[in-house]
């Protein structure tokens, strides 16, 4: 199946293991304009990177362009694809500058590309929730977190979505860089790969629907 190829990219999920991927098809209420808005996974590039813990937005960015029928390709600051949601423009944005820079690449495209910041959903992990856990929110700090502490610093505020996947803390006091740089485990794999799926509905949600009834629909789940 493609979609299990793309992500053993990143998870080295077992052979056998399929990945379905549902689309979101809420009722629309805006008619007809056409809208355009900027999707940011956050993780770091390279192979040395590559299914670690904090890299799960670039996982969920790759899942939804596999959705989408879209392909990454490079830009400036980041990898980037193209795509609608219905009748709405969505960028597709994993950083390459590292993400402790992701401002930078973020700033960039919204610049570029005239996309407002009720527009901007940053997919990022978040070492405070349950493995698998999902939590969309309007605005917010970054906490302990390099690259939504220099997404904030970059544009000068704290009023953007972004939607916190949790990769648990199962790591000794004074070890979470070396947790959050780990590799996941075979048994974490099994609970992530629903989530992904339900982390491309939401952002599909996002997109149609907007972050309030988003969060509505789908943070409890």
């Amino acid at each position: 199946m493609k979609g299990t190829r793309l992500l053993t990219l990143y998870l080295s999920f077992s052979d056998g293991v399929r990945l379905r991927l549902r689309s979101v098809c809420p009722r629309e209420h805006q008619g007809n304009i056409k809208m355009k808005y900027l999707i940011v996974g956050l993780g770091n590039i390279g192979d040395e990177y590559a299914n670690t813990r904090h890299n799960i937005g670039f996982i969920v960015l790759d899942a939804l362009a596999q959705s989408l029928g879209v392909k990454f390709s490079i830009g400036r600051h980041a990898f980037l694809a193209e795509g609608r949601i219905k009748n709405r423009e969505v960028i597709l944005l994993k950083p390459t500058t590292y993400m402790n820079l992701s401002g930078k690449a973020v700033k960039y495209w919204l610049d570029k590309e005239n996309i407002p910041l009720e527009n901007l959903l940053v997919v990022t992990d978040d070492v405070d929730l349950d493995l698998g856990a999902l939590r969309m929110r309007s605005k917010g700090s970054g906490g302990s977190h390099n690259g939504l502490n220099h997404i904030i610093e970059t544009l000068q505020t704290t009023e953007w979505a972004r939607l916190r996947t949790g990769i648990g803390k199962d790591y000794a006091r004074g070890f979470q860089v070396d947790y959050v740089l780990g590799r996941w485990s075979s048994s974490e794999e099994k609970i992530l790969i629903p989530r992904i799926e339900t982390a491309v509905e939401m952002i599909k949600s996002f997109v149609l629907q907007g972050v309030n009834r988003t969060m509505s629909e789908f943070n409890n789940k």
